[in-house]
């Protein structure tokens, strides 16, 4: 690979020299820490031959170490504008590898951004991190247009994508997460690895799109389904389910094999397929 981080100042100088304070209204928290950049880096699995898109580069740690482990080409996505010469140093180090993309990443079509194969890695900004993983499990057709993603939550955020049926963790997130990939979570990274430190524990997840997913469904359906279910989760599904608008709900869920004095948290996620299917076909 052509360039290479022998130019480039530590994190620290770049931060002071372009005034980058971290700013909490953009969900901000700087690693600088490289030996921790490398190993999520190195989380993402082999990169050689793979764009990267990078969500919320910041002054560029994790950058770094994905050009350093080999992605042939990494697109960041920074809405910051103050961040952009700090990234623009290492794009001048790494010729050619580095693409910066000045936008809000909410509102932005990734997928024409990269060129497959593809990977997404990033130390998400807090405060967008879920709506964006959800959009990326949306994604249609499926199997998606990216690999894997191996991304940073808040610990509590991390527990929710894999928590299993029967704990207070389980929920909307973690069916979708869980039906249309592998998720698990990776590493957790101290608070004091951040400048300024946030409150809260993060973790590394990765998050590798299942061929098929778990079971047949409609997406549409499911997201009602599941957003219904758990909007009333101490309720009986017989009584939650009302809200879809279908009046007496008993009939669909037993027709999906389900007893309706469960509630939403004991339920698998094979088994809001079910209930997907049949609200989809109107039983």
């Amino acid at each position: 690979m052509s360039g290479g981080p022998s130019s480039l100042p530590p994190l620290r100088d770049v931060i002071a020299r372009h005034g980058l304070s971290a700013q909490k209204s953009l969900g901000q928290n700087f690693l600088l820490d490289l030996n921790l950049t490398g190993r999520i880096a190195r989380a993402a699995g082999p990169l050689e031959g793979y764009d990267v898109l990078e969500v919320g580069p910041g002054p560029g740690g994790l950058t770094r170490a994905l050009l350093d482990n080999g992605a042939r080409r990494v697109v960041a996505i920074e809405r910051d504008r103050r961040c952009i010469a700090a990234l623009d140093e290492i794009s001048a180090a790494y010729p050619g590898r580095l693409v910066i993309v000045e936008a809000d990443a909410l509102k932005t079509d990734m997928r024409n951004l990269v060129a497959a194969p593809a990977r997404i890695v990033a130390n998400l900004p807090y405060n967008i991190a879920t709506p964006l993983l959800v959009g990326w499990l949306q994604t249609e057709p499926w199997p998606p247009w990216y690999e894997s993603l191996t991304l940073m939550f808040q610990r509590e955020v991390a527990e929710r994508i894999v928590a299993l049926p029967g704990s207070k963790a389980y929920g909307r997130l973690g069916v979708l997460a869980q039906w249309r990939t592998k998720a698990r979570i990776v590493f957790d990274v101290d608070r004091r690895a951040f400048t300024p430190p946030p409150s809260v524990t993060s973790s590394i997840v990765e998050l590798v799109p299942r061929d098929k997913p778990l079971a047949d469904a409609p997406l549409p359906a499911l997201e009602r389904v599941v957003a219904a279910a758990f909007g009333q989760r101490r309720k009986m599904l017989r009584a939650a389910l009302k809200s879809l608008g279908r009046g007496d709900p008993t009939p669909m869920i037993e027709a999906a094999g389900i007893d309706p004095t469960q509630r939403a948290e004991e339920l698998s996620v094979e088994q809001f397929c079910a209930l997907a299917r049949h609200f989809s076909a109107g039983d």
